[in-house]
């Protein structure tokens, strides 16, 4: 709550805020610097050593308190919470009981090795409180009993008057005494891309994070000048130690995969115990068997029926997506996250660095009677200037504006690596790009007009003023700052042939608003001609800086990425809306928006708008804004979980302190790698590489693949372990001779998982599959089109599997032989049905899908080598009692093969046809408006 400055300055001394509440929340910057002292019970001179030791003790250390850790024991307990694991435990347990040996330790490696990669893999989010506590600088350079002293940060407490300057890094919260040239980088707390001017003077209490003008934050840093402040919060209490307990308190969702497959292990052990259970009261009761024999009948099928393989090809196509996502520069921190981006409806993504470049370019220029475009971005001179049509050159007044910027100017443009690197302030910085895209001669300029004296950028004053030597003897005085601060100094404007008239203030102030509303930051520049260099070391004073000639103004913007715009499209036609959650101004982030195209006409909020929404108010708003500006911490968080309320599968973007309890909130977090802080990394599922959001586009497809992979691992696996144990079941419920015997089943079962089963986790991405709406979050793995193709390709195994039996029979053969033929005609089967189940969303009768993959290719020919050994070697034959079959019988069995996989593509063209599964509709392009009506 939000105290009166009156009332702050009548409690009592060094009443620092105890709550988990940050520091910034009790108004500090409204108060007054004398204020603030008083409120605190302290000088400017310092605390004494006692005093400061009173307060250590009574506020604990300036350090945020460390994470609560889970046993190691705990964390890889938990990798067994899942049905199928347990009941593949329970499984193995039964098939040792019986006798398979090498099946339950099958059963029991998956089942490890599934539990020690989640063990591992999710043991690193837990360093995200340590990257937090990091950001905290070692020292701090204090005023104790009125003299300087370093001192650990951990022994800062509230009243301790700090001292900054360039490079530090703020060790707590201050309330700033005095301040210079002050300009700090909190894009780590903001994400505002330019360096905040600060001064002492109070500023409103309801003032935004980043408008905060009169405090420096812990763990920011100071980008120029010097400054005292007064400590107001230390610890948990500060701004960042806000941000900790908010990720403290954020719990980590389960993705959409690992629910799904929690829900699929359920159903399926209720399926297979109810299964077994009438199949042992049919045995016992009906056909009166012996329940001891009975039940060993029943355990050997249950065995057989579960898919002990679907673990560990799950995490090997989780894998694969691991690797196929790093080759696209976006690092995967947990194997889930691969899949999650698959089901992403909604990426939040943070403006600066990651939609943009986080470089600042000069975009425009005005000067009198011509606004010139810039074109490129970034610091590298690499652009053009757009001339007013019917300039064969550049204006000699815009020239002389360029020149000014030049010259008023601290900044230095130097290549390192192949990449134009700033070495001072952002904006100058692109002001010196902008002079050498226009053709000139940076260091000559300079070295031609000596600068003699200067007068640094202050926040009070808003301007900088440098003076320069001319060849004739005279001088120049050039100055740059705030637009509507040197348009009030200047009483002429020079025109477009070199000469000042009066100045002309309305169209200065239309030419200002229309940059700003273009979200661009506005720069003024002026001159002043001196007859002569001043007298004196400090020559130049602020009585000199007035009677100023306008030369124009220039607007800079932080360029969108290029890539950034064409990954933008590629989400809204692959049904993913994006929206844009930033610290910076709503006028800049809308007009970024514009060139993205985030939506048709993007919709912008800002966090006074979200601190005004109830939570249910605040749903209609995500689904109706693509801009959320002037955000903090708190904001984001609540915007994802809004969204997350309204079943949206949400994805976080960011690189920032800030941004790092949203990023664990998101289902899955999206780290910037080159320049994220190593909070916001390990509060990640994902870490991109290259900064760059189109790497989160190639993600997307990606982790969409490794889905549809998942769902043909499943849609393979079960009707073939299904049509084995139907085939079985039929046979004892009709009193047949059964097909198989219980070692060529675990045959089958082996020989196939390890090589069919597998190579559907190497599948490239069908066609289109950036073209078709994300699933719903709540669509079931088993979707109605599988479970009608897990029954129909059962069903079809089991009548190959007794016709080519009967027809055996019929032929005079002997049941071994019968046997081996069933055994061969299931492989057959599964290899055509694995071409068939290659592509869901399309026909597989395709030459692409003939030839195959080299996985494909490899696993059919390694499975055609074991059953030619299966069925001719003699060694084999003694051991699985498998006989030789002769090639008509060969034959018939190929044409079986075959011929299930005509039906199967007839039954997928028909349904495709008659609209029955809209998972079979044709990819088609869509939009975040087609797709998810509340996102437009």
């Amino acid at each position: 709550m939000t105290m009166p400055a009156a009332s702050l300055a009548a409690g009592s001394a060094d009443t620092a805020p105890s709550s988990d509440t940050p520091a910034a929340a009790h108004a500090w910057h409204a108060l007054a610097a004398d204020a603030a002292l008083q409120r605190l019970g302290a000088s400017g001179d310092g605390l004494s050593a006692d005093e400061a030791r009173r307060r250590l003790a009574r506020h604990g250390p300036n350090e945020l308190p460390a994470a609560a850790r889970v046993s190691p024991l705990r964390r890889f307990l938990s990798q067994f919470q899942n049905a199928l694991i347990l009941f593949l435990l329970a499984a193995a347990v039964l098939a040792g009981a019986l006798g398979h040996l090498v099946d339950a330790a099958v059963i029991v490696g998956v089942v490890l090795v599934n539990a020690v990669v989640g063990f591992v893999q999710e043991g690193k989010a837990e360093e995200a409180m340590d990257a937090l506590r990091a950001m905290l600088a070692p020292h701090a350079r204090v005023l104790r009993d009125g003299h300087r002293a370093q001192v650990p940060v951990a022994e800062l407490v509230p009243g301790d008057v700090v001292l900054l300057e360039a490079g530090d890094r703020v060790p707590a919260d201050l309330r700033l005494l005095r301040a210079r040239g002050l300009l700090v980088d909190e894009a780590v707390l903001t994400g505002e891309s330019v360096a905040s001017v600060k001064h002492e003077g109070p500023v409103a209490a309801d003032a935004a994070l980043g408008d905060r003008a009169s405090m420096a934050y812990s763990g920011t840093l100071v980008a120029a000048g010097q400054a005292q402040g007064v400590v107001v919060a230390t610890g948990r209490h500060t701004e960042i130690g806000h941000i900790s307990s908010l990720l403290g308190s954020v719990q980590s969702l389960v993705t959409p995969l690992l629910r799904q497959i929690d829900a699929f292990g359920r159903r399926f052990t209720l399926f297979c115990i109810a299964g077994a259970a009438l199949l042992f009261a049919f045995a016992v009761g009906v056909q009166g068997a012996a329940w001891l024999d009975a039940l060993m009948v029943v355990v050997a099928i249950a065995v057989s029926l579960v898919p002990e393989g679907l673990p560990a090809v799950i995490t090997i196509t989780l894998a694969i997506g691991v690797r196929r996502m790093a080759a696209r520069r976006a690092i995967v921190r947990r194997l889930p996250a691969v899949e999650t981006l698959g089901a992403t409806t909604v990426i939040c993504s943070d403006k600066t660095g990651t939609l943009t470049r986080n470089e600042m370019t000069a975009s425009r220029v005005v000067a009198e009677g011509a606004v010139i475009a810039v074109s490129g971005s970034g610091y590298a001179p690499v652009g053009a200037l757009e001339l007013p049509p019917g300039c064969g050159a550049l204006p000699a007044h815009a020239r002389r504006l360029i020149e000014c910027g030049l010259l008023c100017n601290d900044a230095q443009l130097a290549q390192q690596g192949g990449e134009w690197k700033v070495d001072g302030d952002p904006m100058e910085g692109a002001l010196v790009a902008l002079a050498m895209k226009a053709g000139l001669d940076a260091a000559a300029l300079r070295a031609g007009h000596p600068r003699s004296d200067e007068i640094p950028f202050d926040a009070q004053h808003r301007f900088m003023a440098t003076l320069h030597a001319r060849a004739d003897g005279s001088a120049e005085l050039l100055v740059k700052g705030a637009p509507e601060r040197v348009l009030a100094m200047s009483t002429g404007q020079l025109d477009a042939h070199g000469q000042v008239r009066p100045l002309q203030p309305a169209q200065w102030e239309a030419a200002i608003a229309e940059a700003a509303a273009a979200g661009e930051r506005v720069l003024g520049f002026a001159a002043r001609r001196l007859p002569a260099l001043p007298d004196g070391a400090d020559a130049l004073d602020f009585g000199d800086v007035r009677e100023l000639v306008l030369l124009g103004v220039i607007g800079f913007i932080d360029p969108p990425r290029a890539e950034a715009t064409a990954a933008v499209a590629d989400c809204r036609s692959a049904g993913i809306a994006v929206k844009m959650i930033t610290g910076d101004h709503a006028a800049t982030a809308a007009a970024i928006a514009a060139q993205l195209g985030l939506a048709e006409q993007p919709v912008v909020a800002t966090g006074a708008d979200v601190d005004a929404a109830s939570d249910e108010e605040l749903r209609g708003l995500a689904r109706r804004a693509s801009v959320f500006a002037r955000t903090n911490p708190e904001h984001k968080l609540r915007v994802v979980r809004a969204l997350q309320a309204e079943s949206q599968v949400v994805a976080m973007t960011g690189d920032g302190v800030n941004d790092a309890p949203s990023l664990k909130q998101a289902d899955v977090g999206v780290a910037m790698g080159h320049k994220g802080t190593d909070a916001a990394k390990e509060a990640a599922q994902i870490v991109l590489a290259d900064d760059n959001f189109a790497s989160i586009v190639a993600a997307v497809s990606e982790g969409r693949t490794v889905y549809d992979n998942i769902r043909k691992v499943i849609a393979w696996t079960l009707p073939s372990n299904g049509g084995e144990v139907l085939a079985i079941v039929a046979a004892m419920m009709l009193g047949l001779t059964l097909p198989m015997t219980t070692p060529q089943i675990l045959w089958i079962n082996m020989i196939l998982t390890i090589s069919l089963g597998l190579v559907l986790a190497f599948e490239p991405p069908e066609p289109g599959v950036m073209q078709r709406p994300p699933r719903r979050p709540d669509a079931p793995l088993l979707s109605p089109f599988m479970l009608w193709r897990v029954a129909v390709v059962s069903l079809l195994f089991m009548a190959g599997s007794f016709g080519i039996f009967f027809w055996a029979m019929h032929r005079g053969h002997s049941v071994e032989l019968a046997r081996t033929m069933v055994v061969n005609t299931l492989c057959v089967l599964e290899i055509f049905y694995l071409f068939n189940v290659r592509y869901l969303h399309m026909r597989s009768f395709t030459w692409r899908g003939a030839r195959g993959t080299p996985a494909v290719l490899a696993a059919v020919a390694l499975v055609v080598a074991a059953q030619l050994a299966f069925t001719y070697a003699p060694w084999m034959q003694r051991l699985f009692d498998s006989r030789a079959v002769p090639l008509v019988d060969g034959a018939a069995i190929l044409a079986i093969g075959l011929a299930c996989m005509v039906l199967l593509e007839i039954e997928k063209a028909l349904l495709r046809r008659w609209g029955v599964f809209e998972e079979l509709a044709a990819p088609r392009p869509s939009s975040s408006s087609s797709t998810r009506e509340s996102f437009t």
